[in-house]
């Protein structure tokens, strides 16, 4: 058959050259190896070959297996939903009905070590990212207003939860959601279940549930994806995986680690009959406190009202009452005695200054004589006959006056 190389829409190419030049892509691959996990087996003695949905345990994607039913009973190991497993395949794609297939030539299983070393892999990773950092972990509230709770339907571990939070706490109020907890549709379904409670704001914590199993069963609580979704959640986030040896990477990743579904309830939800006890040790305790305080402020107040001071407080006001006048007193008396003794003394000296002035000697006879010069100047007390040549002009002061007179001759003294 020639098969056009011209496609436009005038000239399509019908869907046998569609389907003849996917084959031919797909055939180059040649034989490649597939790692995933069996999420649908259907085998049949009497089928020439079996069918296997081989799924991507991280993202929703799948392939179909086209195994010869011969290989599938020559395993020395059982295949089951939920198996890792490895095949060595051929991509074949079927263009009567436009299908696309791997045809298995050989099986693997996925060795439990193997699958440990996977998750020790990816846990060292995540940590390098700062998932486990104890900086991003959220706290868990003290009473939460709601709790969600994300197990198996009609599991012990939900039954576990339910029975010891409501004997702790009997108004504790529950959103569940029952998720698969193993196999191939455990990690999106609890993914949806936690973005689903997340989104509801009434919810304050959420709990991922189970009560242990084997290290294939725990696979879904340490995919990547899953442990994104918990990083990435606003609500604290408490794992409680039943197990004994390992430890599933959800453990790292939730904001509390509990040890089993039962261990869970108890450190999320508050013993409300230990509570109301230790509530009531606390008012007793401030009580006896309050009233130790209070006795001993009303025995600081009475011994300090029976002070002199406080019970009369005017005793201080009247005593310097009484300095302040007994004081000012002092004051006038001390000052009297001053001035009286600084009038005596001011008398005495005027009587001195009486006796001893000119008045006192004009009173007895004698007088005092001016000589009153022609230029105006201030009269002169005449001390010698140079000062006063016949002609000028003299001021005689006696007790009772002054006499204007005029110096007629001078006689030197003998």
């Amino acid at each position: 058959m020639r098969v056009s190389l011209v496609n436009s829409a005038e000239q399509p190419w019908p869907v046998r050259e569609v389907n003849s030049k996917v084959k031919s892509w797909i055939d180059r691959l040649g034989f490649i190896w597939v790692e995933g996990q069996i999420t649908q087996l259907n085998v049949k003695p009497s089928w020439k070959n079996s069918y296997i949905t081989l799924r991507d345990p991280e993202v929703e994607a799948s392939v179909q297996l086209t195994c010869p039913t011969n290989l599938i009973r020559g395993l020395d190991f059982p295949l089951g939903d939920g198996d890792r497993i490895v095949v060595f395949a051929k991509p074949d794609f079927y263009t009567n009905r436009g299908s696309f297939s791997l045809a298995v030539h050989e099986i693997r299983p996925v060795g439990v070590g193997e699958l440990l070393a996977r998750i020790e892999k990816l846990r060292h990773q995540l940590a390098a990212e700062g998932l486990f950092a104890p900086e991003r972990k959220k706290p868990i509230p003290f009473l939460p207003n709601r709790i969600g709770l994300i197990t198996g339907r009609g599991s012990a571990a939900e039954r576990d939860v339910l029975s010891v939070s409501q004997s702790r706490w009997p108004e504790v109020s529950f959103e569940i959601r029952n998720t698969a907890v193993q196999g191939a549709r455990a990690v999106p379904e609890i993914i949806n279940a936690l973005q689903e409670l997340d989104a509801m704001p009434e919810v304050d914590v959420i709990i991922i549930a189970r009560g242990g199993g084997s290290v294939e069963d725990l696979l879904p609580f340490s995919e990547e994806a899953l442990q994104r979704a918990v990083a990435a959640a606003h609500t604290p986030v408490v794992s409680a995986i039943g197990h004994e040896p390992d430890t599933p990477i959800l453990d790292n990743t939730a904001d509390l680690r509990a040890a089993t579904p039962t261990d869970a309830a108890k450190r999320v939800v508050p013993d409300v009959a230990l509570e109301r006890t230790r509530i009531k040790e606390l008012r007793d305790r401030t009580t006896a406190a309050l009233r130790t305080w209070l006795n001993r402020e009303v025995n600081t107040i009475a011994a300090l009202r029976s002070r002199p001071v406080l019970a009369n407080p005017f005793t201080t006001v009247e005593r310097y009452e009484q300095d302040l006048e007994r004081d000012s007193a002092s004051m006038r008396r001390a000052i009297t005695r001053l001035v009286d003794a600084e009038t005596a003394a001011v008398g005495a000296l005027r009587a001195q200054v009486s006796a001893l002035g000119p008045s006192a000697t004009l009173a007895r006879g004698y007088s005092v004589v001016q000589v009153v010069p022609r230029d105006g100047t201030p009269p002169e007390v005449v001390m010698s006959i140079e000062q006063s040549p016949p002609g000028s002009q003299l001021r005689i002061r006696v007790a009772d006056g002054s006499i204007v007179a005029a110096a007629m001759q001078t006689h030197p003294a003998d």
